[in-house]
């Protein structure tokens, strides 16, 4: 796909923040020492939704610029800055949208959206305004399969069924585009955490996902508000949940010489 907004996260916006996972700070930290990253480095949260990635870093003493292609969540990410009274550059656009006159970076960060893009055709550009001894990082998260999160198999049936046979085609693995780039050198660092949720978070979650967001308005929204929550009773009566999740970050760097 091009650098274009993915579909249906303008209607998502609403959503994003509240329902979706965060990336702990422990988490970035990590990140950060393993990339060998210092207090004011340059780094572009690319794709940034709101700018949870962004915020992090930010709060990690680092020079960010967030950039997204959707005017309402470049809208939501500055509220949320200010909010929380982190610094940092906006900039709206995709990967279409960046050139060689940008940065340079010693990374660049994307949360959940190097999917929606040429892959191929970013890791290019990102090649020339990465430093030497910079990288690239792409986040993500998974739900192990354990006992407790039966309900996540719920969640993804009802989105299969919003989608029918429109899939993203986009959820592949990072390595083929990696070990085709500059960016060779991958390392993995992963988060696992456990949280209680309630009906109402697993259908918020859903709203922030495009595959819902895209496809539904008005009556057919709440219906399927409805139907998911159904569902989802019926799995667990008492509306109670537990969501065991990992948060991962995949850093990858030139190869070391």
């Amino acid at each position: 796909m091009r650098g274009a907004p993915a579909p249906g996260f303008s209607g998502a916006v609403a959503y994003y923040e509240r329902y979706r996972l965060a990336y702990p700070d422990r988490l970035i930290a990590r990140l950060v020492r393993l990339a060998g990253l210092k207090p004011g480095d340059a780094v572009l949260d690319l794709g940034c939704g709101p700018a949870m990635l962004a915020r992090a870093f930010a709060r990690q003493g680092m020079d960010v610029t967030a950039m997204d292609p959707e005017p309402d969540m470049l809208a939501e990410a500055r509220k949320r800055a200010e909010a929380e009274g982190v610094a940092m550059t906006f900039v709206q656009g995709g990967s279409v949208e960046l050139s060689a006159e940008m940065g340079p970076f010693r990374l660049v960060a994307m949360g959940r959206s190097f999917h929606w893009m040429d892959r191929a055709a970013a890791l290019a550009k990102l090649e020339q305004i990465v430093t030497p001894n910079g990288g690239v990082a792409l986040f993500h998260d998974a739900h192990p399969p354990v006992e407790e999160n039966g309900w996540f198999k719920i969640l993804c049936d009802a989105q299969a069924k919003v989608r029918g046979k429109r899939q993203s085609g986009g959820h592949k693995r990072y390595e083929p585009y990696l070990f085709a780039s500059a960016f060779q050198e991958i390392d993995n660092l992963s988060v696992t955490i456990r949280q209680a949720l309630t009906v109402d978070d697993i259908v918020g979650r859903a709203f922030s996902m495009s595959a819902v967001s895209a496809h539904l308005s008005g009556p057919a929204r709440e219906q399927f508000a409805q139907d998911l929550s159904a569902a989802l009773r019926e799995w667990s009566p008492d509306g109670k949940f537990v969501e065991v999740a990992e948060l991962v970050a995949v850093l990858a760097r030139r190869p070391s010489r």
